[in-house]
């Protein structure tokens, strides 16, 4: 090769990269503030991106994402909202309340779409359900008052427990609003909830060991991003000791749970998928009502149910939406 033909080589090589680089950030930009890794929120990038599809938009052909994942320090949201607005995002996605107020503090022009488990209007994040006003909208999956539910469902397929247990996560800015829930349908049912607090992994293996050691033979596990996120831990140790436990999605039924009560994750980021694609096509924020969960599933186990020895009342299993063999 003549050395004026290599070098012209040499150029061209060297600017496909930067062609590449150029054509991504000509792209709309959606980023994903969140609790774990994108492996963690699989589930919820997988309706995500559903929604987007739906609404035209395919990941790496006319739109990229950009994650931003936090591990449980909340201290450290401030700044990863921020990177998102330097970036700058096009629309960011939030993943629970936390994550939600981290970039509202961080824009006021960026729309953000959230996801959150209580009432975004009574945590400030929205002005009315109807007319969000400002940059955000989303959705309200519900999480926290269904907690009191999921109690009563489990005391019926677990009667005879004398005292059920309650993880929950003091981090989560809804865990009060839901003990305080849980607690007082406790009080109307006659039972009795013995609360285990934990925001790390090894607060997890702590609360674990003090319900065995108090003998709680059932178990409500919250909705929290860090319970979420270590769905397999929690399930493998409710099998290991034999303890009917309630989750709040279906994801840890599917993967050996005995019960959970709760909205569709995938639909609840399908719903978010679709609003950032309305957004990239031109529409405000402030005129997409906040959605709210109108489906809520009961799913049960019944390979688990058997492996613990319960049988599933009639009554239950005819409110069940799907039954796992």
């Amino acid at each position: 090769m003549r050395r004026r033909d290599f070098i012209t080589f040499l150029g061209s090589a060297a600017a496909w990269p930067l062609a590449a680089r150029a054509q991504q950030q000509t792209m709309p930009v959606i980023g994903f503030l969140s609790f774990g890794s994108p492996e963690s929120n699989a589930v919820r990038l997988t309706g995500l991106r559903r929604g987007l599809n739906e609404s035209g938009y395919v990941e790496g052909r006319n739109f990229v994402f950009e994650y931003r994942d936090w591990a449980g320090n909340q201290a450290d949201l401030p700044g990863m909202a921020a990177e998102l607005v330097h970036i700058p995002a096009t629309v960011i996605v939030t993943v629970g309340v936390s994550a939600t107020l981290a970039a509202k503090t961080a824009t006021t022009s960026i729309p953000i779409v959230f996801n959150v488990a209580s009432d975004p209007v009574q945590l400030g994040l929205v002005a009315s359900l109807n007319r969000p006003e400002g940059n955000l909208t989303g959705y309200n999956a519900f999480a926290s008052e269904l907690g009191a539910k999921g109690l009563a469902l489990l005391h019926e397929l677990v009667p005879s427990a004398a005292t059920f247990g309650f993880l929950t996560n003091p981090n989560d800015p809804i865990s009060e609003l839901t003990t305080r829930d849980v607690l007082a349908t406790a009080s109307v049912m006659g039972l009795k909830v013995q609360i285990f607090k934990a925001a790390t992994d090894r607060e997890i293996d702590a609360a674990f060991a003090n319900l065995i050691q108090t003998q709680t033979r059932a178990l409500l596990v919250g909705n929290s991003f860090l319970f979420n996120s270590r769905m397999e831990q929690i399930v493998a140790f409710a099998a290991r000791h034999a303890i009917p436990t309630m989750y709040a999605y279906r994801e840890f039924a599917a993967a050996g749970g005995l019960i959970s009560y709760g909205p569709s994750l995938t639909e609840e980021y399908r719903q978010a998928g679709l609003y950032a694609g309305r957004i990239l096509k031109g529409e405000k924020p402030a005129d997409l009502p906040v959605q709210q969960a109108t489906k809520i599933e009961l799913v049960i186990n019944l390979k688990t149910a058997k492996a613990l020895g319960l049988t599933i009342p009639d009554k239950l299993l005819a409110l069940t939406d799907e039954a796992l063999e």
